[in-house]
């Protein structure tokens, strides 16, 4: 027999906290399945304010298949640790038999549900990142002349001339759904309120979009864990070339992208079609699928889509002037869930070092995989010799707000006992394991502009995670690159070892040549 609840369930359909699942097996614990679903299941839960549904037994449009007993119970063994992973539990399981199968709603609690995503933008000089993070977090229009830029904007003369120069963060929480607004989000305590108070977390990397600072913004989008990328076009100026510069940074780096049109304020109706179809045409001829978002409906089944499928790119028209389309991007950014879930050793690579009065030497920086906690043990490295250091993290701060333990995705700010402020460098890491230090390594890359051939002793500088570095073409496997080529090529760090790992992309440079490549061997 059906109860109500169930066909509720099913006439309702997936969405906010319920999920559809016919069966789970032993293959949904594999390393990438296994941390989607834990993703995919923290995201529910928040949705629901401390309560998710998984309907099991059922397709995916609500259609009743009935599974095996067998079946059923291995299905409530996976949910049981999956829910484990984010620190959740089942709280109560409901079994129905239908015909010769069996079909059940599964209740999965967590007591203080929490959620971090966070979100780089990028974009043109001008084009008003900084202005819209800034009426996103306050809920304040801005004056017309970059009012609301200050909330971060921190150096002097960012504010006097109106341009970023260095990375900036912001901070936007929910709670019930509902935005929480800072009446002085530069306020350091407010800041803290807010992380405390928040069901949902979006921190924002505001990067720069002057072209004499690319390296700065290389680093803000390669060096922090970043979830999604907020592409800012302005629809007075259109498409600009650091536009393309800086599309093709997120999606050489495999970020999701959304575009936000803004000073729609600005342009008639004709203008604001055409910059809409420039943008749309460029997407698509980097393979992404452009979708407009035109109301709050829009905004939720877009970041459905999104977090389904990379290629998706959710468009929105702003202005930071009249607030129109904020709704709709609060409610895209409600909506979109964690990318990655918690790996296993602790990693962080070091962006900045402080020297904090009665504090000592804090470092901060993006925490790349696993979790740390105040009171553990870490090691620091690698120095000029390539050596780690053990130490001990004294306290850990996010968005000024002390907390005990930080996990991946968190921006934060460490504080180390017993180590010299002046002996630490941006792109060094903090683990809990020890590793080795390399000073050459192997990697695939692909050169998008050169002018000339590349051949060995060329020497660019490498941006992988917070590390701007120098390195050497030792070898070219074809003898030479041009402009279009892939190869294989030893590389050499010229001036000090590295942490590195196989696997990870970078970005080289060197004047206005550029490429990516990815890590494949470590050699020493």
């Amino acid at each position: 027999m059906i109860v109500q609840k169930l066909l509720t369930l099913l006439e309702k359909g997936e969405g906010e906290n319920v999920e559809f699942k016919e069966y789970l097996t032993s293959y949904h614990l594999k390393e990438d399945r296994f941390r989607q679903l834990a993703c995919q299941m923290n995201h529910r839960i928040i949705m629901g304010k401390g309560t998710a549904y998984y309907v099991i037994g059922v397709a995916d449009s609500g259609s009743i298949r009935g599974i095996s007993k067998e079946a059923f119970r291995e299905t409530i063994e996976v949910l049981k640790k999956i829910a484990s992973e984010i620190e959740a539990e089942i709280s109560a399981v409901e079994e129905y038999e239908v015909g010769e199968g069996r079909v059940g709603i599964v209740e999965i609690t967590k007591k203080v549900p929490k959620e971090h995503i966070l979100v780089g933008t990028a974009g043109h000089v001008d084009h008003g990142k900084s202005t819209l993070v800034g009426c996103l977090i306050s809920g304040k229009p801005d004056n017309g002349d970059g009012a609301t830029r200050i909330y971060l904007d921190v150096l002097k003369h960012e504010i006097e001339r109106g341009l970023s120069a260095e990375l900036s963060f912001a901070i936007l929480g929910f709670k019930d759904g509902k935005p929480i607004r800072m009446k002085n989000p530069a306020s350091k305590t407010e800041k803290a309120l807010v992380v405390e108070n928040s069901t949902k977390l979006v921190s924002f990397v505001d990067t720069v979009g002057h072209e004499p600072w690319l390296r700065t913004t290389i680093r803000g989008l390669l060096g922090q864990k970043i979830d999604y990328g907020l592409l800012v076009v302005a629809a007075n100026d259109g498409i600009m070339r650091m536009t393309k510069e800086h599309l093709g940074i997120l999606i050489a780096m495999e970020i999701p992208v959304i575009v936000a049109l803004t000073k729609i304020d600005m342009v008639d109706s004709e203008k604001l079609k055409k910059v809409f179809e420039d943008v749309s045409k460029l997407l698509k001829s980097v393979g992404r699928v452009p979708v407009i978002v035109n109301n709050l409906e829009d905004a939720k089944r877009a970041a459905k889509l999104v977090s389904n499928n990379d290629l998706v790119v959710p468009i929105i028209l702003t202005s930071a002037i009249t607030l129109k389309g904020y709704d709709h991007l609060e409610t895209l950014l409600l909506h979109l869930p964690k990318k990655y879930s918690a790996g296993s050793d602790f990693l962080m690579y070091i962006d900045k070092v402080y020297r904090v009065s009665g504090v000592g030497t804090v470092v901060s920086g993006c925490v790349k995989a696993g979790e740390v906690r105040e009171g553990d043990e870490v090691y620091l490295g690698p120095f000029r010799d390539g050596s780690f250091v053990k130490t001990r993290v004294t306290s850990i701060e996010m968005h000024h707000f002390r907390i005990e333990k930080a996990k991946i995705g968190d921006i934060v700010g460490i504080a180390l006992k017993n180590v010299r402020y002046d002996e630490l460098r941006r792109g060094m890491a903090l683990t809990k394991k020890l590793y080795k230090s390399t000073t050459e390594f192997e990697a695939d890359v692909i050169v998008f502009t050169h002018p000339t051939l590349i051949k060995p002793g060329y020497e660019p500088v490498v941006h992988l995670e917070t590390i701007s570095e120098t390195v050497v073409f030792e070898s070219v496997d074809r003898g030479y690159l041009k402009a279009g080529d892939r190869g294989k090529v030893r590389m050499r760090f010229k001036y000090r070892p590295n942490l590195i790992f196989e696997g990870q992309k970078f970005i080289f440079r060197e004047g206005r040549s550029k490429g990516m490549g990815e890590v494949v061997r470590l050699l020493s």
